[in-house]
C-alpha cells in the first residue's frame, strides 16, 4: 500500500492508504471526496452544539426577530410543538434569534456533546472551504501531478511509498514547498551552532600571551629540573 499524507497549505489534514496502481485522476477525486466529507461532519458538529444549547431552529420567517416583532407580525412557531427534546426541555434563550430556546435537558445534552467529541476525534482536522471534485488538484513534492506520459498516469509501482500530497483548487498556483529539514532538526542545528559560537567567543577572550603560563614556555623549568626542585610544593601536610 502507498500511504498519502494529505495537506491543505502547510496544515496536515489526514492520512490515506491507497494502491500504487490507482490513477491520478481517481486519486484526486477520492481525496477531494474525503476532504469535503470531513468538512460536512465538522459543520454538523457545530450545529449539534448549538442545538444542545438553544434547541431547534425557528421557522425562517421568524429568525432574527425580537419577541415584539414576532407578536406584531402575528407569526407563530409551528416547529416547537413538533420537535420536543427527549426527556423534556430547558428554556435558554438564543440571543441571536435563530433557535427557539427550548434546549434538551442536561442528560440529553451530555449525549449530544459526547457524540460531537467522538465525531471530531475521527475527522481530526478540516480545512476552511469546500473543493469540488472537478476543481480539485493534487500536488506532490511541490510538483503538480499531471498526465505527461504513461508512467505518470498512476501514483507509482512501489507499494511501500510514503507521499506528501497537497490538495488545492485549480488555478491557485503551487502550494508552499515542504521544508528540507524538520523543525526538530532545525532546533538541533541551531543549538549546535550556538555552542560553537560560544566556544569561539571564549577563544577570542583569551590573551595572545596566555601561552606563557604553559609549562613548556617556562624558561627556568630546565634549571629547576637539574637542581631537583621541579615539583616542590609549599604548605602543611
Amino acid at each position: 500500500m502507498v500511504q498519502l499524507h494529505v495537506k491543505r497549505g502547510d496544515e496536515s489534514q489526514f492520512l490515506l492508504e491507497t494502491t500504487g496502481s490507482i490513477s491520478v485522476e481517481d486519486l484526486t477525486q477520492q481525496v477531494a471526496r474525503i476532504y469535503n466529507s470531513r468538512l460536512k461532519v465538522q459543520r454538523i458538529c457545530s450545529e449539534i452544539e448549538e442545538l444542545a444549547e438553544h434547541g431547534v431552529f425557528l421557522p425562517p420567517n421568524m429568525q432574527g426577530l425580537t419577541d415584539e416583532q414576532t407578536e406584531d407580525l402575528k407569526l407563530k412557531d409551528e416547529w416547537t410543538d413538533k420537535c420536543v427534546p427527549s426527556g423534556g426541555s430547558v428554556f435558554k434563550k438564543d440571543e441571536i434569534g435563530r433557535r427557539n430556546g427550548h434546549a434538551p435537558n442536561e442528560k440529553m445534552k451530555e449525549v449530544l456533546k459526547k457524540t460531537v467529541e467522538e465525531a471530531k476525534a475521527l475527522i481530526s482536522k478540516a480545512g476552511l472551504d469546500v473543493i469540488e471534485e472537478s476543481e480539485a488538484q493534487l500536488w506532490w513534492a511541490a510538483k503538480e501531478l499531471k498526465r505527461t506520459n504513461k508512467l505518470s498516469d498512476f501514483v507509482g509501482k512501489n507499494e511501500k511509498t510514503k507521499i506528501i500530497v497537497k490538495i488545492q483548487k485549480k488555478g491557485q498556483g503551487a502550494p508552499s514547498r515542504e521544508p528540507v529539514i524538520s523543525s526538530e532538526e532545525q532546533k538541533q542545528m541551531m543549538l549546535y551552532y550556538y555552542r560553537k559560537q560560544e566556544e569561539l567567543k571564549k577563544l577570542e577572550e583569551n590573551d595572545d600571551d596566555s601561552y606563557l603560563n604553559s609549562e613548556w614556555a617556562d624558561s627556568h623549568a630546565l634549571k629547576r629540573q637539574f637542581h631537583g626542585v621541579k615539583d616542590i610544593k609549599w604548605g602543611p601536610r
